[in-house]
């Protein structure tokens, strides 16, 4: 069948970008920046490792303080996270 209407390519990308599968993957390849503007540039410094697998984050940090202290806020970070990447792509995270 042909086609009358002609479609942008813009209006095809964002379409394609807008299905949650693809929106997950490319939250998830943004997470290491979301991660700094959520927790600042010292405490990403200091986070060695950033790995997420099966929708739990994996955190190493450097530091016991930091450690202790984003253990208190697990849960205010994985919202976070999940508003800014407009995807929900994190369902707990573990601080090592």
């Amino acid at each position: 069948m042909r086609r009358t209407k002609t479609i942008l390519a813009g209006d095809i990308l964002q379409e394609l970008f807008a299905r949650p599968d693809i929106a997950a993957k490319i939250a998830e390849g943004e997470l290491p920046e979301t991660w700094r503007a959520v927790v600042g540039d010292s405490v990403a410094d200091m986070t060695t490792q950033l790995q997420l697998h099966r929708r739990i984050l994996y955190v190493s940090v450097r530091s016991s303080v930091i450690r202790s202290e984003l253990l208190y806020r697990r849960e205010a970070l994985r919202d976070e996270l999940n508003r800014r990447s407009r995807v929900p792509i994190i369902d707990s995270v573990i601080i090592k």
